[in-house]
């Protein structure tokens, strides 16, 4: 069996979460889903994002619902975002330009809300180890949809953007390519000034991701999906 990477990071304690939305419903739904997954532990819920993070500042993730009390959370998710903490946004609203608008204010991932227990755990469990993870939702609305002002990638620019996304660090990525840590940076920074040239910035690597799977550059399938160590990571006969 492999690493676990939850483990990784959090050691032998299961991953702090914190779940804010303004629906009981939703919020006991959620608690439930993850009460099936040993690795996770439900801290603190509510639907005022302050109040919650005060009842558990130790929280590895926080999924928040993009619309609190009738108004979209976008100042909210860059608040958090800004300060460090991991938020996965969990909304019913799946349309291509909230949810880029949602990576790019610095969520490191987008769920929808009809999407079942399986992608809601597997999401925060990726995020926790700070792993992407591409929901159906998220890639069903990406891809596909070609953009006249998408803007050219090196294939050495390709595969650094590739193995950074299935990675943890650019140091990993260096390893695979066998450069150095500065010529992955370098290869990842001028993605992201392409993109901004092309007038669409993508600030985050979950934003940069979105826009790379949008353009056709990276398939969904290519980054992978992280599946419960206990079903799946068994050894191969």
């Amino acid at each position: 069996m492999g690493a676990d990477p939850v483990a990784e990071v959090t050691g032998d304690r299961p991953v702090g979460v914190a779940i804010v939305d303004d629906h009981p419903v939703v919020v006991d739904g959620v608690r439930a889903w993850m009460a099936t997954e040993p690795r996770l532990t439900v801290l603190a819920t509510g639907d005022d994002p302050d109040e919650v993070l005060r009842a558990a500042p130790e929280a590895d993730v926080v999924l928040l619902d993009l619309r609190l009390h009738g108004r979209m959370a976008l100042d909210k998710l860059a608040e958090l975002s800004a300060t460090g903490r991991r938020v996965v946004v969990y909304s019913e609203h799946t349309d291509p330009e909230t949810m880029l608008a949602a990576l790019d204010a610095g969520a490191v991932a987008f769920l929808a809300k009809h999407e079942g227990r399986e992608h809601c755990v597997a999401t925060v469990l990726a995020a926790a180890s700070d792993r992407p993870y591409v929901p159906p939702a998220l890639a069903g609305a990406m891809v596909g949809d070609p953009r006249p002002d998408r803007p050219m990638l090196s294939d050495k620019e390709r595969e650094a953007l590739l193995l950074w996304f299935q990675s943890m660090s650019k140091a990993s990525v260096a390893r695979r390519m066998q450069i150095s840590e500065h010529t992955v940076k370098q290869y990842v920074d001028r993605a992201r000034i392409k993109y901004t040239r092309a007038g669409r910035p993508a600030a985050t690597k979950a934003a940069l991701l979105a826009r790379a799977i949008e353009d056709g550059l990276v398939r969904p399938e290519e980054i992978g999906i992280y599946r419960s160590q206990a079903t799946y990571d068994r050894p191969t006969p």
